[in-house]
């Protein structure tokens, strides 16, 4: 029988390959549990969901944390998730000489990589203690709402109808319309 070896890469390997060209600058990649994944392209409705989710999360999120755009957090040796939208503590500019290692809410707009985001991703953002990680759903047209990570599973999974309003962990003034994240 013959061995079959993987290599799973680093996010410094990564980001070499970047820096030398093997990745083109351009290309919808992320580095997930040190595999480098191809990411789909944006239909019409993931993209409109995704300005709805920044446009919503802008409002509440003004001072003190920066909305986050399909940019890189550095989540650990082998992790570096582009989130669809992530609030982050602190002005952009304190992300001038790395990205982020941690995010207060990750939101992950999904249609044909769902399961990928349900379990994968899920596991990446469980596994760096972001408390709040939301999908929102455009095949069932909901939201799932996930916290209280452990490991690397989320031992709280709750669906938001499009009628339902939540009110995201680190902003518990705050209530949110599933209804504005949807498109």
């Amino acid at each position: 029988m013959e061995a079959v070896w993987r290599h799973r890469w680093t996010r410094r390997e990564y980001e070499r390959m970047g820096e030398a060209g093997i990745l083109a600058p351009d290309a919808r990649v992320e580095l997930i549990d040190g595999e480098i994944i191809e990411m789909s392209p944006q239909n019409t409705s993931h993209a409109t969901a995704v300005v709805l989710v920044q446009q919503a999360l802008t409002t509440i999120f003004r001072i003190g944390y920066s909305v986050r755009t399909q940019l890189p957090l550095d989540l650990g040796e082998r992790n570096q998730p582009e989130p669809d939208v992530a609030i982050v503590k602190g002005e952009a500019r304190v992300y001038l000489a790395h990205h982020p290692a941690q995010a207060e809410l990750v939101v992950e707009v999904s249609d044909s990589t769902l399961k990928f985001d349900q379990t994968n991703k899920a596991a990446v953002y469980a596994q760096a203690h972001i408390p709040d990680y939301w999908i929102v759903n455009l095949v069932d047209y909901r939201l799932e709402v996930y916290r209280d990570p452990r490991g690397d599973l989320y031992r709280s999974k709750v669906i938001y109808e499009v009628d339902d309003q939540l009110t995201p962990l680190a902003k518990p003034e705050a209530t949110i319309d599933v209804a504005d994240l949807l498109p």
